[in-house]
């Protein structure tokens, strides 16, 4: 659902895209002013309590990966440098987020519930590292790791929705919940990429006619 939507909002961009290009702009800069603001918001919005401003700008400065992903189609530079430096740039993002939360919880929260949020972000900050990680590992292999119930897109949604939902008035305990659900299907995600890629050499290895496991060379 995420992708139709960005893939959406890529076409809408098409005029704002070209009218940078035309202007000397290039999408390696989109990326790292929209990656920057990302970070801004998250570690500034959120520890000061602003948590319905942080979820609007972040939402905002995150539709930069259509945009730019549109520049660069536009200027004929899709490549492994762009994709190299948004899925960097993401996991950046994503830490601050998770991280701006993690102050919230310690400085705004209820202090009943103050532990169990920071457990939950900083959860949904560890695992959530590894969803992309288990899929970035599977492509250097040759496997496609591209499943799972949680995708980027839909952490970035469902955390920054909750978040957003708690600063307009809804208990804190909402996204503590959420969070936990969250990292909780991050975990099934993980699991599912491994299954996953665990078929793929399974059948692999019954073509060839060669043992399916072999010895860890290390990440």
């Amino acid at each position: 659902m995420i992708s139709k939507l960005r893939a959406g909002f890529g076409r809408l961009f098409r005029p704002v895209a070209q009218f940078l290009l035309d202007h000397g702009v290039s999408p390696d800069t989109v990326t790292f002013v929209g990656a920057f603001g990302a970070v801004v918001a998250a570690l500034w919005l959120y520890p000061t309590g602003h948590l319905v401003a942080a979820g609007i700008v972040i939402g905002i400065l995150t539709l930069s990966d259509a945009l730019d992903g549109t520049m660069a189609r536009l200027a004929n530079r899709v490549g492994p440098w762009g994709a190299f430096l948004d899925s960097t740039l993401d996991r950046v993002v994503d830490g601050a987020i998770f991280a701006g939360m993690t102050i919230w919880f310690v400085r705004h929260a209820d202090a009943s519930l103050s532990m169990w949020g920071v457990v939950a972000a900083l959860a949904c900050l560890a695992i959530g590292g590894v969803v992309p990680y288990a899929r970035a590992k599977a492509e250097s292999l040759g496997y496609d790791a591209n499943v799972g119930i949680a995708e980027r897109g839909e952490r970035l949604v469902v955390s920054l929705t909750a978040a957003g939902l708690v600063g307009l008035g809804l208990p804190q305990v909402v996204l503590v919940v959420v969070l936990y659900l969250l990292a909780a299907a991050s975990a099934v995600t993980v699991v599912q990429r491994m299954a996953a890629v665990r078929r793929q050499t399974r059948a692999e290895a019954a073509t060839a006619g060669t043992p399916a496991d072999g010895p860890d060379e290390g990440a």
